[in-house]
């Protein structure tokens, strides 16, 4: 038992390490070690299971950064008056959602306040790649061409009858880190639920990633 809790606590002081050697700037692994003081081998197998919890993640060329875990709290204080704002000029329910392996989590929700409305709590998790949201999180070639041509893809009954919604991408330094979902019931949808409100998630999802970026570089 001594044994195991003097790993874990040398597992848990060398991740404490690495997160403060990339603060909130970017570092290649022989940097990290060289801050570190941990060999090159050990940090980068470190720093790929960090990339994996979403404790860093890796860009383009390469380096690590802080990952999306630690963006998220920002993100979502960020998106909550944004989701307030696009539900009272829609009428209609704003969703944040995020992806985590092989499903989606819905970060924040700000519900309509019809009595017939499209709802799921914030922790909801649903399998992708279902819904727009779904299919622009998974990558479907489709949704990102509608969001190429348009600034948003949307889902007419695919993951629920009668349900539809329209989503945008939120970036962070061109990388997409969540989705913005109006979800509306078909009722109440007078073209289609991207022609109706399509622009107005796009800009809504556009807001979110410039505070995001502001606030990261104050």
């Amino acid at each position: 038992m001594a044994e195991a809790a003097t790993t874990s606590n040398r597992m848990l002081e060398r991740i404490a390490m690495v997160l403060d050697a990339v603060d909130d700037s970017s570092a290649s692994a022989s940097e990290l070690a060289r801050r570190t003081g941990l060999s090159v081998s050990t940090v980068h197998r470190l720093a790929l299971s960090m990339v994996e919890y979403g404790f860093l993640r890796r860009i383009d060329d390469g380096d690590f950064k802080l990952g999306h875990r630690f963006v998220r709290t920002a993100l979502e204080s960020i998106a909550q008056p944004i989701l307030t704002e696009l539900r009272n000029a829609t009428g209609e329910t704003a969703q944040l959602w995020i992806r985590r392996g092989e499903r989606r989590i819905c970060r924040v929700t700000v519900d309509s306040q019809h009595e017939l409305k499209a709802t799921l709590p914030a922790g909801s998790v649903l399998e992708l790649p279902n819904g727009s949201s779904g299919r622009l999180l998974s990558r479907d070639p489709e949704a990102l061409e509608s969001v190429a041509e348009h600034g948003w893809v949307e889902s007419v009954g695919r993951r629920t009858p009668g349900l539809g919604s329209v989503s945008a991408p939120v970036l962070l330094r061109d990388q997409m880190i969540a989705t913005l979902c109006l979800a509306v019931p078909l009722s109440r949808v007078a073209v289609s639920p991207g022609r109706d409100f399509g622009e107005q998630v796009a800009r809504a999802a556009l807001q979110i990633g410039a505070e995001l970026e502001i606030g990261r570089q104050l």
